[in-house]
């Protein structure tokens, strides 16, 4: 039987919701599922995820294949890069706990990044609502009148020098 981790769309027309499902992959979109692991709603920016991590990994580990969307989306929670650092630990490059720090330090700098992002969308929208309402007109470009050619575009003569 192939575990497929997936997308299961809820929510209503033009708004939708998903939940992270692992499920048969002869099984419907929208239909039996294993197990779920969290929700996705891709409306906000950035979009909200929310996933059980531990859950996560143990289906990786089994040999769930996540869909190119959920495999985009475990990336994003760090979930592929703890498969990763765990993966190092049973081969014996390093011990379990720096396996941890370095999770730990990425989480952190990630988590700082989707904050800053956060702000700075709700400050361009708080900028872009203050903003007055300026209408911008533009002006007609002013009518040329053809006329005899003027002094100035004919050649100017050169000084003369005294020899």
């Amino acid at each position: 039987m192939a575990v497929k981790m997936r997308l299961q769309r809820h929510g209503s027309k033009k708004r939708p919701f998903y939940f992270i499902v692992v499920a048969d992959g002869r099984s419907p979109r929208d239909g039996k599922f294993i197990q779920k692991l969290g929700t996705y709603n891709p409306l906000t920016v950035p979009a909200t995820v929310q996933v059980d991590r531990q859950k996560a990994l143990d289906w990786l580990q089994k040999g769930a294949q996540p869909t190119d969307t959920v495999r985009r989306i475990l990336s994003f929670k760090g979930v592929l890069y703890l498969k990763h650092l765990l993966r190092g630990v049973a081969l014996g490059l390093f011990d379990e706990a720096t396996a941890m720090e370095k999770f730990t330090k990425w989480s952190n700098e990630h988590d700082s990044m989707v904050s800053n992002r956060q702000s700075a969308h709700k400050k361009a929208n708080m900028d872009r609502r203050n903003a007055p309402y300026v209408k911008k007109v533009e002006a007609a470009p002013a009518p040329v009148e053809e006329s005899a050619p003027a002094a100035e575009e004919a050649p100017a003569e050169e000084p003369k020098t005294e020899e």
